[in-house]
């Protein structure tokens, strides 16, 4: 695996967001802001589902993993601190987030389970996240118009989550996991991972004030099932992760490799003394 660099992202979320400010679109605008309302809790259940787990793995296993396991608990705190300052944001702009409160609410009922099952989750939300990182990567009419720092925040982000697309999953198969929960938890992850977004992206137009428009849905079926829309994307690769000789490795990570190498003033590698824990 290449090695997973921690870093600083350089761009002012202090000054205001734009109401739309994903090139003036209601539905993409909504659609991010619901994907980024889930990041911090979302984020810190694989930072602790990867603690959790750590301590299961064999002397071996723990050196084997050591640097990867540094490198994607400093890359996913480092993704919850800013998006949490994104969401505060969309927040004073009336947007109020409900699906942080049932991932919450679903690691309390993950407290039960073995550290296996905390990772199979994990990794296969995980894979939503590096294949929804591939499109944003490579479709540019996905950020087309947006705000230029907040371009640069996700583009960012899609490519720390292609860098580490596989350390959930790998630290899952050394701890034993099998084919069958993999792909079970995987069918749960999906109709939640579904449900909860189309319900904050509902949510999210409904408190925007967009929910009526004819433009929204024009949008919405433009993005989500036009040519290059998201569901047209998504769908071969999801596939994928039910194979039995699936690894995320099979993903394509080189434009998340050449953004952050082309970028690499606007999102520094931080030293070790200042990765977040």
């Amino acid at each position: 695996m290449t090695d997973i660099l921690v870093r600083r992202l350089l761009v002012d979320l202090q000054a205001p967001i734009a109401r739309h400010w994903n090139g003036g679109d209601a539905f993409r605008t909504a659609l991010f802001n619901a994907l980024s309302f889930s990041f911090p809790a979302g984020e810190q259940y694989f930072i602790d589902a990867v603690k959790r787990a750590q301590p299961a793995l064999d002397a071996e296993q723990q050196a084997a993993f050591a640097a990867d396991i540094k490198g994607f608990i400093g890359q996913e705190a480092t993704h919850r601190r800013i998006h949490q300052l994104f969401n505060e944001h969309l927040e004073k702009q009336g947007l109020v987030n409900r699906w942080a409160a049932r991932i919450e609410r679903r690691k309390l009922a993950m407290d039960a389970v073995g550290p296996r099952n905390w990772l199979a989750v994990t990794a296969a939300t995980e894979h939503f996240t590096a294949v929804l990182a591939e499109y944003l990567l490579t479709q540019p009419a996905a950020l087309q118009g947006a705000e230029p720092r907040l371009r640069d925040l996700w583009l960012w982000h899609s490519s720390e989550e292609s860098e580490h697309r596989s350390v959930a999953f790998d630290i899952y198969r050394a701890l034993g996991g099998n084919e069958l929960w993999r792909r079970r938890i995987f069918t749960a992850v999906t109709i939640n991972f579904v449900v909860d977004l189309s319900r904050q992206v509902l949510s999210n137009l409904w408190h925007d004030g967009t929910w009526w428009h004819w433009s929204t849905w024009t949008s919405a079926a433009r993005t989500l099932f036009g040519r290059d829309g998201v569901v047209t994307f998504v769908l071969p690769q999801w596939r994928r992760y039910r194979a039995a000789n699936f690894h995320p490795s099979q993903g394509d990570g080189a434009p998340g490799v050449q953004w952050l190498r082309a970028n690499s003033a606007l999102a520094p590698t931080l030293s070790s003394s200042q990765v977040l824990a």
